[in-house]
């Protein structure tokens, strides 16, 4: 009995051992710097080389295909009206409950149904919660 328990506690030493080697973190190697550099000086953000004109015609970054090129921006008339009506302001929950649902138009009506189904959902998972 007694040697297995020696054992255990050998064992058990040598896994925390092997943990403390295994937990460790070592630092990643830094890149050599040319003599005479400064550290930071080769780090520093270059000017940008894009004309305004080209700035004010072009959405840089928007471009997700490999060989393609940055989108340029058209004429207001060129987009979608439902583009215009993306940020504004649409009624909350509380507003339309107020309201005759016979009177709402279609898509407040949709809204409606779909805020008061979330709001429905929300507090019956609040009282099962409580349970």
């Amino acid at each position: 009995m007694v040697i297995g328990c020696t054992r255990l506690i050998r064992h058990i030493g040598f896994l925390k051992e092997a943990n403390g080697v295994a937990g460790r973190r070592g630092f990643a190697v830094g890149s050599k710097s040319k003599k005479g550099s400064k550290g930071g000086a080769a780090d520093a953000p270059k000017a940008s080389a894009l004309t305004k004109e080209m700035k004010s015609s072009t959405v840089f970054g928007a471009n997700i295909l490999k060989d393609g090129t940055d989108p340029k921006i058209l004429p207001d008339s060129e987009y979608p009206d439902w583009l215009w009506r993306l940020l504004d302001k649409r009624p909350p929950l509380s507003e339309l409950r107020r309201k005759k649902t016979e009177t709402l138009p279609y898509e407040d009506l949709k809204r409606f149904v779909k805020l008061d189904n979330r709001a429905r959902i929300k507090e019956n998972n609040a009282l099962k919660a409580k349970n």
